[in-house]
């Protein structure tokens, strides 16, 4: 059991459904899917890819942090031995690899080769991020490029963007996690204020960002019954309500640069992620879809009953 919930911990379980939210919204908004049905082969291939690739991410991280972590957080499944590192190392690139391959059968399954380029990116990114970028000032906007790449992986299995605004959803999302990973960046130990307000900056920009998509569809006479029966001012108001709510969390550890608040915001922020892409699904594809999507939140929250989604 110590052995499966070190494997737990090193793939950081509970955020995957993250992974797979934003594949799915990325699917559903392009395709302007509307009507309640089962997803089609290519969306569960997208799904594949980006779940192989997260995983990866998330043990190469480690791997690559390791004598990092033997000096700051010994208790982790590499450093305490639970988990060998030379496997760990084959693991991730494993993974890494199948999700490549999987891009590519989305591709094929789709005739849009677009998904294949998506996933190549995707896997340079990953692998640039943690073996190089992470420590450095262009660590989060790497980080940021992976979450758009994991929108692209859907959006391209659907034959997308199809719109210039659609791009406005990988932007905006990616320039959220890049915040998130700016402020995540001294949580083991007491974070400066200025990296944190600036993080917060850059969260909310990429929050603004992100709605402006729902706004150019709107005005495109586009989205779901819901959006085009005139309740844009209720979609902003909920928008505005959440983004106000995770940032609140943000202001908290500014106020206090602990790490135990700092370490709740960021795990707040990251689970809004599934939150945020269901709010965004609403206003393209309505209400069913929405709640599919924030469904996702259940495995999230079971999962961080077991480890830690930071």
């Amino acid at each position: 059991m110590a052995h499966l919930l070190a494997w737990l911990r090193l793939l950081r379980l509970p955020n995957h459904a993250t992974a797979v939210a934003d594949v799915l919204a990325g699917f559903l908004i392009v395709s302007q899917t509307r009507g309640f049905g089962w997803p089609p082969l290519p969306l569960w291939l997208a799904i594949a890819a980006s779940l192989c690739f997260y995983a990866a991410g998330m043990v190469l991280n480690d791997v690559f942090d390791v004598d990092i972590d033997r000096r700051e957080r010994p208790e982790r499944p590499l450093p305490s031995g639970l988990i060998a590192l030379g496997t760990a190392a084959r693991v991730g690139n494993g993974l890494l690899a199948l999700g490549g391959v999987f891009a590519c059968a989305t591709a094929f399954v789709s005739s849009h080769p677009a998904v294949a380029l998506v996933g190549a990116a995707l896997t340079a990114a990953i692998w640039i991020y943690d073996r190089r970028a992470k420590a450095t000032a262009l660590g989060p906007a790497v980080m940021g490029s992976c979450r758009s790449l994991n929108w692209l992986l859907g959006m391209t299995a659907a034959g997308g963007p199809t719109a210039q605004y659609e791009w406005l959803l990988p932007i905006g999302m990616g320039l959220y996690v890049a915040g998130i990973t700016l402020f995540a960046r001294d949580e083991a130990g007491r974070s400066r204020t200025g990296t944190l307000v600036m993080a917060t900056l850059v969260m909310l920009a990429g929050l603004l960002t992100a709605a402006a998509h729902t706004h150019f569809l709107a005005d495109a006479g586009g989205g779901s019954t819901w959006l085009r029966a005139g309740q844009s001012a209720s979609w902003f108001l909920l928008w505005g309500v959440l983004g106000a709510s995770i940032l609140l969390r943000n202001v908290l550890a500014i106020v206090d640069p602990t790490n135990s608040r700092v370490q709740v915001a960021v795990g707040n922020a990251i689970m809004s992620i599934i939150t945020l892409d269901a709010v965004l699904v609403l206003a393209a594809c309505g209400e069913q879809w929405a709640v599919v999507v924030l469904a996702l939140l259940a495995p999230f929250l079971l999962g961080r009953r077991l480890v830690s989604p930071t």
